[in-house]
């Protein structure tokens, strides 16, 4: 089957330089945890899903481990409804969650937990997914953040996606959330990122000179058996195969909605700015696929606290610096988008550290894990709503069948295997 048959056949085929709408989707996985012991924490013989499908519908959904939560947005118009949309869904879960004698931690690892330990929800989909990736997926014990931007013409997907790359490790560095992995302190700040890699399909994608070229690719590995469908793809920044969108990875899961929704909004006003280029025929300069993956591994390593390259002086330069750089890059087009207060909070950022340093610190000053994985819970629901009665016959705004049918099948193997 060609790729023109695998992705949706609703996207404009429109002029590229039509504007495209920005909308934003977000996906955030939480951590469920024993308030007791603050371990992980199974689900699946709980009524966590259940009652939460009851209020939430779509939104919220099981992943493969029986310890972890995923929820999506809606499609939201702007940041502002984006950070209502997740501060609703985020208390609501957790509000679910204390009802079932739980609570839930927003961070990309757990931080003593043993992937050994955890359940496997009991659905063929994920059964799949164990026989064909083996311990590769069952060690997949990472919680991460998924931003759609809406774009909805496929060649400037791929433009915008060509150059974004370039600042992706900065994004990353500034979501870095997992520096322990089962009980140990890894020297990283962000170790989901080094699990993920194991899959294959990962990390920063090629330099793809047009949308046809990315389509040649993908029918490649679907003739050769490599893939089943597009969406086996798992870099850090894609086309979405089902939606008019393109899908920013490459982020640790944040503790504070509040990080979560200043990260989306640096996201959106990048795509902004760089479509503003675009269409004037003009762009930022692009960079070798092995040049942008120093600078990943950078922010993998060091997170803020260190270097990251500029390419173009060809000169090594602190993170935080090269960051409020990037934020003075996409400063003209933030008013536009209402978004200025959200995308602002990355200076606090810079100032209190990313969820790893904060991780980090508490570690040191108490030597506890369990007083790490209660310092992430607090911090998960800081600013949340406390008051949900409100909100417990919402009415939300249905996923698509797309929608639906992405989640089931993202991950599962081809039918031959």
């Amino acid at each position: 089957m060609r790729i023109a048959d695998q992705f949706s056949n609703s996207l404009k085929a429109s002029n590229p330089y039509e504007r495209p709408s920005f909308t934003i989707g977000i996906e955030e996985e939480y951590m469920v945890i024993d308030p007791l012991t603050f371990d992980l924490k199974s689900h699946i013989n709980l009524e966590l899903i259940s009652k939460g499908r009851m209020i939430l519908h779509e939104h919220v959904k099981p992943e493969m481990h029986g310890s972890m939560l995923e929820i999506g947005t809606g499609v939201c118009r702007n940041v502002k409804e984006a950070h209502f949309e997740v501060t609703k869904i985020r208390s609501l879960v957790a509000h679910l969650a204390k009802q079932n004698g739980l609570l839930i931690g927003a961070a990309s690892t757990h931080p003593f937990a043993k992937w050994q330990d955890q359940e496997i929800y009991p659905d063929e989909h994920y059964q799949n997914v164990v026989r064909d990736m083996q311990m590769l997926a069952r060690s997949l014990l990472i919680f991460g953040m998924h931003i759609h931007i809406g774009i909805e013409n496929r060649e400037t997907q791929i433009q915008i996606m060509n150059v974004i790359r370039y600042f992706l490790p900065h994004i990353l560095a500034i979501s870095t959330n997992s520096p322990f992995w089962m009980g140990m302190d890894t020297g990283l700040k962000s170790y989901r990122s080094k699990i993920f890699e194991r899959f294959p399909r990962t990390n920063l994608p090629d330099y793809f000179s047009s949308w046809g070229e990315f389509e040649g690719y993908i029918d490649l590995l679907m003739r050769t058996g490599c893939i089943d469908n597009p969406k086996k793809i798992w870099w850090d920044v894609r086309p979405h195969p089902k939606f008019p969108t393109l899908e920013i990875r490459i982020c640790d899961l944040p503790m504070r909605v509040d990080e979560t929704i200043a990260i989306v909004a640096l996201c959106q006003a990048l795509a902004v700015k760089l479509f503003s280029l675009y269409e004037k025929n003009l762009t930022f300069r692009t960079y070798p696929r092995m040049l942008l993956m120093e600078n990943k591994w950078r922010a993998v390593r060091y997170g803020l606290d260190g270097k990251l390259i500029d390419f173009g002086r060809q000169a090594e330069f602190p993170a935080r610096d090269l960051v409020r750089e990037l934020l003075e890059f996409v400063d003209d087009v933030v008013d536009d988008l209402g978004s200025r207060r959200y995308i602002e909070y990355i200076y606090q950022i810079l100032e209190m550290g990313s969820g790893a340093d904060r991780q980090l610190k508490v570690w040191r000053e108490t030597g506890s894990m369990e007083r790490v994985v209660e310092y992430i819970h607090k911090e998960t629901i800081t600013g949340l709503i406390t008051d949900v009665s409100p909100y417990l016959d919402t009415t939300f705004q249905e996923p698509s069948k797309d929608a639906i049918e992405e989640k089931l099948t993202s991950l599962t193997p081809p039918k031959d295997v």
